[in-house]
């Protein structure tokens, strides 16, 4: 299996930059992963797809506002970071820019001295890993002085931070949204409750893994970044019950799809806990707990597309691409909506 097989065409045009004022506007495709037969709707009407009995998963974590912009402290060079994951109390792993000369031992100044770093070590892929001081508490001041760590896609500035978080976020730890959710509003998620369709949530911390290109040709040989996940025991139990009684188990996004898929045993049994995953879902794959995904339309040659792809197949999904691009969806992080059921 190549990765130029999961290339599609995509005009600049398509390319989400603003997120739409009412969230639930947004245009949805219904795909039927069976026959592969296509609908166009609206997020909204996603209430006629889902049965009483069924369970959404949604995931629950919380976007930090990663990216930091300050100077080395010898130089004045201005530099640029993004936190990607807290290894121990105050040394994150970030990707800073420029790199090259950032060696170990260098400092930097963030917000006129009120955050300082020192990188202490260069690790996996460049990255380097920083120990911070500040007075203080450290999420205060990174609310103060960070800025929404939006992909490089998105060149328009984000008016209001809470535009790139679901309304549900409640876990701090990712450096990037998880998309799919934020077509849900309060109003809407109420409306599901309302049908008799449980919500479930669990918690993956986004890491850019899951954004970074498949750099090698035979997609077997990608190696995915490791994202912590926890799935508490009582929604465990909510969606274990839902599998039981005959529901449908549908995640609301790749992130809960592969913390669902990380977590279920060879007996379909969803365990609660948390660990680290580095699962890679692609055509072949035989899913283990998830029956339906609610998903955005994904870059061409990315994991995400693979993953979409072993759901409802490769024909189907890049079929429903084509569509998408001649019916003119909005593509990406602030686009529209697939509902794969």
């Amino acid at each position: 299996m190549k990765t130029s097989d999961f290339y599609y065409d995509l005009p600049q045009e398509l390319i989400a930059q603003d997120p739409l004022e009412d969230r639930s506007a947004s245009r949805l495709m219904h795909l039927d992963r069976a026959t592969g037969e296509i609908s166009h709707e609206h997020f909204r009407d996603i209430l006629q797809y889902l049965n009483p009995g069924d369970c959404l998963v949604i995931n629950d974590t919380k976007v930090i506002p990663a990216r930091l912009y300050g100077h080395k402290a010898d130089t004045d060079a201005g530099i640029e970071i993004l936190l990607l994951k807290r290894r121990e109390n105050d040394i994150w792993e970030t990707l800073v820019k420029p790199g090259k000369k950032c060696k170990p031992g260098t400092e930097l100044v963030f917000g006129d001295g009120r955050l300082t770093g020192k990188i202490i070590d260069v690790v996996e892929e460049g990255n380097r890993l920083i120990q911070f001081t500040y007075e203080g508490i450290f999420e205060e001041i990174l609310d103060q002085l960070g800025e929404m760590p939006l992909p490089p896609y998105i060149t328009h500035k984000l008016k209001d931070k809470n535009r790139y978080q679901t309304v549900y976020a409640k876990h701090e730890g990712s450096a990037a949204a998880p998309t799919a959710g934020l077509h849900f509003t309060k109003e809407l998620l109420q409306q599901v409750a309302e049908k008799g369709v449980s919500i479930a949530h669990v918690t993956l911390h986004v890491g850019l893994g899951t954004f970074r290109p498949v750099k090698v040709e035979d997609v077997t040989q990608h190696h995915m970044h490791s994202e912590f996940i926890i799935v508490e025991e009582d929604q465990a139990k909510l969606i274990n019950d839902t599998k039981k009684a005959g529901g449908r188990v549908i995640a609301v996004g790749t992130t809960s799809c592969r913390t669902l898929e990380s977590a279920t045993g060879e007996d379909g049994i969803l365990q609660a806990g948390s660990k680290w995953t580095e699962i890679f879902i692609y055509p072949g794959y035989q899913f283990r707990m998830i029956d339906g995904l609610i998903t955005n339309f994904h870059l061409p040659e990315s994991t995400l597309l693979m993953l979409v792809s072993a759901l409802a197949g490769k024909e189907h999904i890049m079929n429903a691409y084509e569509q998408a691009v001649k019916e003119r969806y909005r593509f990406f992080s602030f686009g529209d909506a697939m509902l794969i059921l």
